[in-house]
């Protein structure tokens, strides 16, 4: 089998270990810089060209896109599916998931368990949104943010307030969740494939900071989740139609609650927690479910 990742760094762990664990069963795996795709629109023969030269013949393509490039890496993708190849998380999908407020109404609407998360516009409904949320303390998120950039928690009134205020005053999109104590500075991320947890770890933030992701100091061991944690973390990767994707959630006390849904899911750290060849897992569902012309954009909510 012949397969593309879209990914602009070649040397990421995760890159590497798909490469490594694709070419370790006899496929091909190319790794394509995102932006040095481009795009060929015309009736009937939509075609994607990488350094000036057309891409065909791949099965399969793996979309691993940078946040800072969502708009144009879906683009690229678009173009693959249109050509009739297979990927392995959708445009739609991935598109869903790096909207935090429409991936949150989405699950919302399916029942999963997530804060109390408030959106407005005006900044002078802070105080309002702030308690809606049963805050301070409130955690403060950008809506297209990741890896814990553009994440603050505010513990009082006022700084929530101020903070609110600064972004709307610099048209920047948030959303106000609940802060949930009880977690303790620690969230639970299970990796899906194929609608299957096939690895769970607890990350735990660095000392005085309440993000736990890795990139920013946290630390990683496996952990046993629970059955209802397991089903939640299944029922997002299907409600937002992934194959493959990171389910972050804390414990609350009334259950696990949702905090992101990632479409392309770090596998460093879940690998050296668990030990897992997370990366053969995911290319052996590539190459069990890859099938040319299958690809079919769901585009509901």
């Amino acid at each position: 089998m012949k397969i593309a990742m879209l990914a602009r760094n070649a040397n990421l762990y995760s890159h590497r270990r798909l490469k490594e664990a694709a070419e370790a069963r006899g496929h091909t795996l190319d790794i394509l810089n995102t932006l040095r795709c481009t795009v060929h629109i015309a009736s009937h023969r939509p075609q994607v060209f990488y350094n000036g030269s057309p891409i065909q013949d791949y099965d399969a393509v793996i979309p691993r896109i940078g946040a800072s490039i969502t708009n144009y890496g879906l683009a690229i993708l678009r173009q693959f599916e249109m050509a009739g190849i297979w990927s392995l998380n959708e445009s739609v999908a991935i598109g869903r998931s790096r909207d935090k407020l429409r991936s949150l109404q989405i699950l919302a609407k399916h029942g999963l368990g997530l804060p109390l998360t408030a959106y407005a516009n005006d900044p002078k409904a802070a105080e309002e949104i702030i308690r809606a949320v049963k805050g301070p303390p409130v955690v403060i998120k950008l809506i297209e943010g990741t890896q814990g950039i553009g994440v603050v928690l505010a513990e009082t009134m006022s700084s929530a307030k101020s903070v609110i205020e600064a972004f709307r005053g610099a048209n920047v999109n948030i959303l106000v969740q609940e802060f949930i104590k009880e977690a303790g500075g620690t969230d639970i991320r299970a990796l899906v494939v194929g609608g299957k947890v096939v690895a769970a770890m607890k990350r735990t933030g660095a000392a005085d900071e309440f993000r736990s992701n890795l990139h920013r100091g946290g630390s990683a061991q496996v952990i046993k989740i629970t059955p209802e944690e397991r089903s939640t973390a299944v029922r997002a990767a299907k409600r937002m139609g992934l194959n493959v994707c990171g389910v972050d959630m804390l414990r609350s006390n009334h259950g696990p609650v949702i905090m992101e849904v990632n479409s392309s899911p770090g596998l460093e750290g879940i690998e050296s927690a668990t030990g897992k060849d997370i990366a053969g897992q995911i290319i052996d569902f590539i190459v069990a479910n890859a099938k040319g012309g299958t690809t079919k954009t769901k585009g509901r909510g």
